[in-house]
């Protein structure tokens, strides 16, 4: 993605639909997926739950901790730093600089992916973009690291399934 549209997407993310309310609601939201926390939490409940499908939850685990992995290793490599636009500071902490992909994007995708096979496709997907759009509306992410990682989530769930 262009840098300018990059730029012009964050810019509308971080302008409109803010209020204090809908701005906590979303950084609550997005602290369930730091670590992949939301998405592994459903695989391993599946799993207890639902013993004869056991096998497709484990592998949504693979997926989003193989994805997470993939996720670190090419942040340290690309190095590309977060957004900082000075009159709209971000409204989360991060626990690290980088931003290039991103991975509330690539996990969320990955597990959305793997659980599909046995939960409801519309909401897994809705959960994972709205994770995804949490990113840059929270100001913590361009755009391009969230369809980067979302593409990065996708890519490796299809290869571990």
């Amino acid at each position: 993605m262009p840098r300018t549209i990059d730029l012009w997407v964050l810019r509308l993310l971080r302008t409109h639909g803010h209020s204090p309310p809908v701005e906590q609601t979303v950084l609550r939201f997005s602290r369930t997926g730091e670590h992949a926390a939301l998405w592994l939490a459903l695989a391993v409940l599946g799993a207890i739950v639902h013993p004869r499908r056991r096998r497709v939850y484990v592998g949504a685990v693979r997926a989003v901790v193989l994805t997470n992995l993939i996720n670190i290793v090419a942040k340290r490599f690309v190095k590309r730093t977060r957004p900082f636009l000075e009159d709209l500071p971000a409204l989360s902490p991060t626990l690290s600089s980088l931003s290039y992909p991103s991975a509330h994007a690539s996990t969320s995708f990955a597990g959305a992916h793997s659980l599909s096979r046995v939960l409801p496709t519309v909401p897994l997907y809705a959960t994972a973009t709205a994770m995804a759009l949490s990113r840059p509306y929270l100001g913590v992410h361009y755009p391009s690291d969230v369809v980067a990682g979302a593409m990065l989530g996708l890519g490796v769930a299809r290869l571990v399934e």
